[in-house]
């Protein structure tokens, strides 16, 4: 059926709102508010879309989410993360909120937006439960926003099962109650929906189990079917209706019956990703630059595409990357071109829910040399894999059908024996032979030997969707069939009453021509029951009945007759059966043997056979009934009876059929091309047929047999020879296309020439030419180093004619380097190289040049190679020396080293050198040293320190090392001292007349059991040289022995972090084991099985500190005492270690706690206790004896632990008590915390005077006291003869208060405030009590004086100094002027004024007016001036500035 589709992106303009939502966005628009918004229904459940404009611009859309958060559940302490996918223009803002608090915590939440998948994510690390709640995703353009939300459910990891049960009886009440409702509208939009909007359905409603959706929807889809069927329509007519329907809609049957077919073979392509898998992964590739990489993987099912990703992105098919797919769909290849180091990186192939990777590496060193010896018409390709993907895929296609034989075969053997309820049956048997005739039953006439008691289903199953998309729709077979006089619908056919279509009558009623009469088919089964079939196997696999009876019909005829026995005879002999549409093949011609529809089930394509037609008996026309049925009829009719005896088999050929059709083919020209197939037979023939035309045997092509396999070679493939090859035999065919590709090809001459390096001299012009075939247009290219080349005055390309030339002209040394040549057409491209030198004089040797010996009789110096040879190899050296303070130069022999050894020189002298390199291209230019002097003193360096090899009573080892610096001049020997170890004097080992040629002695004079040093200097020709520092000190004995094992170890003091150990060093036994010089301790967990050591030095004293433990985790300890003799016998503990202190009891270690705390509501309540405990304490805090709930935190660490409330509230005043409690014991500390606010005032304020000389006051009582026990009231009094207030009664807590000795004559006024721990509330005042005693008015006369004019010109109080500053520094001038009014100030520089520039600092403060310049240059020279100007005058003041360098 016809589904309803959605089209993707942003919805049309148009207006949608009702006259309501207009008439508010017109009344915004004019009155200038712009704040009411329209809200908008949304597709997705939970989420509220608001469009801020009613005329949304075309291209425009507000934001909508196409994926929205999905609700997460996670244990405490891992990760957590919501993703969304949000879609809008122009491209929307994204923010993450959440209910309870802010998401701002950097080590906590982290938001992000991944551009390869187009997903927002908000990551929450370490979760814990103060991180339960919902968060809500916001996306905000400027034309609208979205919003939804998504739950975060925190489990704890150590839930007891108990609890487990708990959740899971509440999840389902909760279920139950809420979730029957999205199920039921989930899988209506999935049934309803095109099968391209499923992915998107599925994360609307949070599903991400996408496969296992697909294989429920086939169920439900089926359970509506039968739904359907049992309606009292029927499913006949309900499809019938449907198709009705659509047909009025303007589609017609056959496009309906043609897109479901679609439909389903892309549900079977889904289906198969579940068990797709890689039999060869793509491999790493080392490519060179600039050739070409090919990534290959063979799939285990076929698959129409891929997704390849590089580098984080998917990869699109163009020039770059080529991405290719085989005929069969197995091998899928990526190649890349020209790779560069651009390209290298991981490259992944993505298969439905699987992938691989490989890395691509390019080298950007090309080899010339390799290149060259490519093989002509062939570019450089890198390839991971050298594996024959071809063999591997044909392999397995052939698993593939052998595991459908399998399972075909299973089904057949399994099919016949299941009876209608559940008696097993044999499978009826018949005859078939081909005949050219229609049926023997002429019009009018009832068909004779059809035996009407029962009838049989022959037919396996119905071919699948890909079958029907290939063979004629229904309707054009029924038009076909009318030619031939096959019967119409409702004309009556005998046969069993079964909705599935047999051999024994038609599957779809056909339309009988003009006069034509009804006739029935003759069929005569075996005599058997006929199992009854389920509305599964009869509606076929794509589940839409309209298209069940739609199967693949033939246009010859075939005579069907039964072999029976004579008593039984349901046939007269002689009379056959003819109907074309009767049988069908069980198995398909090209597509293989078999096929699985979406749902699983097997299906087996129809088979052709041949059989001797055999005798068959009479029929009895008494027997016969007539009975009216349609092929799409999907309701069970009652089960029909058997009559008369059962009728003996005859066995039925399969006939011949592939095994291995042909494959496609592609080639290049003047290749061999290869086809071959497998028949299922040795002994058939075949012919072959390129585009309709036979093939016969020649010079091109080849045809061969070998057994069952048939194979057709063309020799030397042409252009010609492309097209569509088609092999036949027994009826059979299989076709495949053959493909001549015509690349671009060197002349293999040619190509040779060109690939050899060229040589030329620099000023000369260098000439390249190649000869190439292939199909034009060809485009060539020519590089050099990597950089195309154009035509202009220096290079001129010539290309015509099958051949290209380069000329470069006047070549220069720096033109050398690989020259390529790339040939590339429509079928390919290929690539040559070769190597261009230009010779030229080489560059000067390289300097400076080194002395390397220097006496009063020779110079010995040296020098480095040439920079560039100029492409010939250096055959000498030419030396000139002159004297220095002479002119002349004197030329010195020739020599092929890099070295040279003056003899002829005289001692003191200075000389100079010229070094000049020598090729056969001619000199360089000369290399000129520094001064050289013939026999200065320069001694050698020291050497580095002796080293103690080894040691005993009489003998000491010692080796060193040459100095670095020799002087200038060869070392002749070393001189060696020693001294003893508290001694200042030096003493020389060896005599000074016999000098130490090596560099290592062996020293006797030592006294047994004493400790020496040595030292070393050498000796050249200038002299003796530096001493070598000392070398470390070593004892004159026999090497020790090493210690044994220490006693005692044991652990006095422990922690969280650290450790102390103490031991017992081990005894000293002459000659068993010697004194420890020191101590290692090395220490592992208890998981670990390796030791490692605390400290890389010995320990010297027998007790050490570890530090850096993990808490509570377990150690093995273990220590080593050491000598120079070795390492001893390691001491371990006895049992393991706990990285925790000794027990202690919990104590509070705050003295300055308090135990009641007053807040002010809405601020934040922080309660911080310090303790000591050991092991590490249980805390728990409880609020008036309860433990406290969600909106306080309670934050724990090593020794503390601190209760906050961030804003706290009224409820939350109590008794807060902390318990700390651990294995030595517990401690409580309790405080009270009282939550308020600054009182509100009391009520009116009411005055009564009963008594003389009193006064009674009442007011009413404050809103705040009920809420507060604490609050209370007092009472401030002002009397007419005072001017302050005055405080009469406080802490009051009822609402009446007497004030006595009220005085008469004078006025009372009253104020009552509200107070509590937090503060004191606004007064109510009384109204006034008394009368006030009239006084006479005081009159103070006061003189009268007159106005000062306080006006004056400007005048300079301060006058400005001359000035002189260095130059880069700041300079400051200030001058003080007086005027009233103030006048108006301005800085002249050279009468130009400065007030408006910015490079000088300009104030006036009260008359002080400041000129600073930060950095004094020489331009800020000059004369200075200020005037200062109002209306009664004008003042000038002026300065010099000089400017010092």
């Amino acid at each position: 059926m016809w589904k309803r589709t959605r089209t993707p992106g942003p919805a049309p303009n148009r207006k949608s709102f009702s006259i309501v939502h207009q008439y508010i966005q017109h009344f915004n628009e004019v009155s200038g508010n712009k704040s009411a918004v329209i809200r908008r229904r949304t597709k997705s459940p939970g989420v509220t879309t608001t469009q801020y404009v009613a005329n949304m611009p075309e291209g425009k859309s507000i934001p909508e989410f196409r994926r929205k958060p999905a609700p997460i559940t996670v244990k405490e302490g891992k990760c957590a993360a919501f993703k969304a996918v949000v879609i809008g223009d122009p491209k929307p803002d994204v923010s993450w909120r959440r209910s309870k608090g802010p998401v701002s915590k950097k080590d906590k939440f982290k938001s992000k937006y991944d551009e390869a998948t187009g997903e927002h994510v908000l990551e929450i690390y370490n979760v814990s439960a103060a991180e339960e709640d919902t968060y809500r995703c916001c996306a905000v353009n400027q034309y609208g926003k979205a919003l939804c939300s998504a739950t975060l459910t925190v489990t704890d990891a150590q839930t007891h099962i108990a609890d487990f049960r708990k959740l899971l009886r509440k999840s389902k009440v909760e279920e139950s109650q809420t979730e029957e409702g999205d199920d039921r509208r989930f899988w209506d939009a999935m049934l309803d929906a095109d099968r391209k909007d499923y992915q998107h359905i599925c994360a609307e409603f949070g599903v991400t189990d996408v496969d296992s959706i697909l294989k429920k929807l086939e169920d439900k889809r089926r359970e509506r079917a039968q739904q359907d069927d049992m309606s009292p329509s029927g499913g006949d007519g309900t499809d019938k209706r449907r198709l009705k329907e659509s047909t009025v809609k303007g589609v017609n049957e056959d496009d309906l019956l043609k897109h479901a077919g679609e439909e389903e073979d892309v549900l079977f392509t889904e289906f198969k990703l579940s068990s797709l898998d890689f039999v060869i992964r793509i491999q790493e590739i080392r490519a060179h630059e600039g050739d070409d990489a090919l990534f290959e993987c063979v799939l285990t099912h076929p698959l129409p595409r891929i997704t390849w990703m590089g580098r984080g992105s998917v990869l699109e098919d163009g020039q770059k990357y080529n991405i290719t797919v085989s005929h069969h769909k197995l091998i899928h290849r990526l190649r890349i071109t020209e790779c560069s180091p651009l390209d290298k990186g991981i490259y992944s192939a993505v298969a439905g829910i699987i992938s691989c990777s490989a890395r691509l590496m390019v080298e950007a060193d090309y080899d010339p040399v390799s290149a060259a010896k490519k093989k002509a018409g062939k570019p450089g390709l890198a390839v991971g894999s050298r594996t024959d993907l071809e063999k591997v895929a044909k392999e397995q296609q052939i698993k593939n059908r052998e595991e459908m034989e399998k399972i075909l075969a299973s089904v057949s053997a399994k099919k016949p024996q299941e009876g209608r309820h559940g008696q097993p049956r044999d499978r009826p048997t018949f005859s078939v032979m081909e005949t050219g005739g229609e049926g023997t039953s002429g019009p009018g006439e009832s068909p004779k030997g059809m035996r009407c008691d029962e009838t049989e289903d022959v037919t396996d199953s119905i071919t699948d969707s890909r079958r029907q998309r290939q063979g004629p729709s229904v309707e054009e077979e029924a038009d076909d069939s009318n030619q031939t006089g096959f019967p119409e619908d409702n004309e009556e056919v005998c046969g069993p009453p079964n909705n599935s279509v047999t051999r024994g009558q038609t599957r779809e009623r056909r339309g009988r021509g003009v006069g034509s009469e009804p006739r029935r088919v003759p069929v005569q089964l075996n005599q058997t029951e006929e199992p009854e079939t389920s509305a599964d196997e009869e509606t076929g696999s794509t589940g839409n009945k309209g298209s069940t009876g739609s199967v693949r019909r033939h246009k010859h005829t075939k005579k069907v007759q039964w072999k029976q026995e004579t008593s039984a005879a349901c046939f007269t002999p002689g009379s056959s059966i003819t109907d074309s549409d009767e049988l069908v093949s069980d198995e398909e011609t090209t597509d293989g043997d078999e096929n699985e529809d979406s749902t699983g089930n097997v299906q087996q394509s129809s088979r052709k056979r041949s059989q001797k037609p055999q005798k068959v008996g009479k029929v009895d026309k008494g027997d016969c009934y007539d009975e009216t049925e349609d092929a799409t009829d999907s309701v069970t009719p009652p089960r029909r009876k058997r009559h008369g005896p059962l009728v003996e088999d005859v066995l039925i050929d399969p006939g011949v059929h592939f095994i291995c059709g042909l494959s496609d083919v592609s080639t290049t020209v003047n290749d061999s091309a290869e086809l071959s197939c497998k028949l299922s037979s040795d002994d058939c023939e075949g012919a072959w047929f390129r585009d309709g035309m036979k093939i016969s045997p020649d010079d091109n092509f080849t045809v061969m047999k070998d057994g069952a396999i048939h194979k057709l070679v063309i020799n030397m493939c042409r252009e010609e020879h492309s097209g569509k090859y088609r092999f036949e035999a027994d009826g059979r065919k299989t076709e495949a296309m053959i493909i001549i590709r015509d690349p671009p090809r060197f002349d293999p001459e040619g190509l040779h020439t060109f690939c050899e390096p060229l040589m030329v001299k620099v000023g000369h012009s260098a000439a390249f030419k190649v000869h190439f075939v292939g199909h034009e247009p060809i485009k060539v290219q020519w590089y050099r180093e990597g950089e195309e080349l154009q035509d202009g005055t220096i290079t001129r390309v010539e290309t015509g004619g099958g051949r290209s030339r380069l000329v470069l002209s006047r070549c220069q040394r720096r033109d050398s380097g690989e020259v390529r040549i790339r040939l590339k057409n429509d079928h390919g491209f290929t690539e040559a190289v070769s190597q261009l030198t230009v010779l030229d004089k080489p560059t000067p040797p390289l300097g400076p040049a080194e002395v390397t010996e220097s006496s009063a009789t020779l110079i010995e110096f040296r020098w480095r190679l040439p920079k560039d040879d100029g492409g010939s190899p250096v055959i000498g050296y030419l030396l000139e020396r002159q004297q220095v303070g002479r002119n002349t130069w004197k030329k010195l022999e020739e020599t092929p080293g890099v070295d040279y050894r003056d003899t002829d020189v005289e001692h003191g002298r200075k000389y100079r050198y010229r070094v000049r390199a020598l090729t056969a291209e001619g000199t360089s230019e000369p290399m000129e040293t520094d001064h050289m002097q013939a026999g200065t003193l320069a001694f050698p360096g020291p050497p580095a320190p002796p080293r103690v090899v080894s040691a005993s009573d009489d003998c000491i080892n010692v080796s060193w090392d040459a100095p670095p610096n020799r002087g200038g001049s060869r070392i002749l020997g070393y001189i060696l001292e020693k001294r003893k170890k508290g001694s200042n004097l030096w003493t020389v080992v060896n005599d000074l007349h016999q000098l130490i040629k090596e560099k290592n002695y062996a020293v006797t004079d030592v006294v047994p059991g004493l400790e020496y040093e040595f030292r070393v200097m050498a000796i050249n020709l200038s002299g003796v040289g530096e001493f070598s520092s000392p070398s470390e000190f070593v004892f004159a004995r026999d090497p020790k022995t090493p210690p044994g094992g220490v006693t005692g170890l044991k652990v006095v003091e422990s922690s969280y972090s650290h450790l102390v150990l103490t031991w017992t060093k081990p005894e000293d036994k002459p000659g068993v084991q010697d004194e420890a010089k020191g101590y290692f301790v090395e220490l592992r967990q208890a998981e670990s099985l390796e030791w490692s050591r605390c400290t890389s030095t010995p320990i010297l004293t027998p007790s050490f500190s570890v530090r850096g433990l993990k808490p509570m985790d377990m150690y093995w300890i273990r220590v080593i005492a050491t000598n120079d003799g070795g390492d001893g016998p390691p001491q371990e503990l006895d049992s393991y270690v706990l990285a925790m202190p000794s027990p202690v009891r919990p104590k509070f270690t705050n003295k300055k706690m308090k135990s009641f705390l007053v807040v002010k509501a809405g601020n934040s309540v922080r309660i911080t206790v310090n303790f000591e405990a050991s092991p590490r304490p249980a805390v728990t805090w409880l609020k008036d004896g309860v433990p406290v709930g969600r909106r306080v935190t309670v934050s724990n660490s090593d020794g503390s632990s601190q209760l906050l409330i961030p804003l706290s509230e009224r409820p939350d005043s109590g008794v807060y008590s902390i318990l700390v409690k651990n294995l030595a014991g517990q401690e409580t500390f309790s405080t009270e915390v009282r939550v308020t606010d600054d009182p509100k005032p009391p009520g009116p304020v009411e005055l009564q005077g009963n008594v003389p000389g009193t006064v009674t006051l009442t007011w009413g009582a404050s809103p705040d006291e009920k809420r507060d026990d604490r609050l209370h009231y007092s009472v401030s009094a002002l009397d007419s003869s005072k001017r302050t207030w005055t405080t009469v009664a406080e802490r009051l807590f009822n609402h009446r208060f007497t004030l006595c000795n009220v005085m008469l004559g004078r006025q009372y006024s009253f104020r009552v405030y509200a107070r509590n721990d937090m503060g004191v509330s606004a007064p109510s005042e009384s109204p006034t009590w008394g009368t006030e005693k009239k006084r006479e008015k005081f009159v103070v006369s006061r003189p009268t004086w007159g106005e000062r004019d306080l006006r004056c010109a400007p005048a300079f109080m301060v006058p400005l100094k001359l000035h002189t500053a260095p130059k880069g520094y700041e300079c400051y001038m200030s001058c003080a002027v007086r005027g009233n009014p103030p006048p108006r100030v301005t800085w002249y520089r050279d009468h130009v004024s400065l007030n408006t520039n910015t490079n000088y600092h300009i104030s006036n403060t009260w008359g002080v007016c400041s000129l600073l310049i930060l950095q004094v240059a020489p331009r800020d020279m000059g004369e200075y001036r200020v005037t200062a100007e109002n209306a009664l005058g004008r003042a000038e003041c002026c300065t010099v500035l000089s400017v010092r360098e």
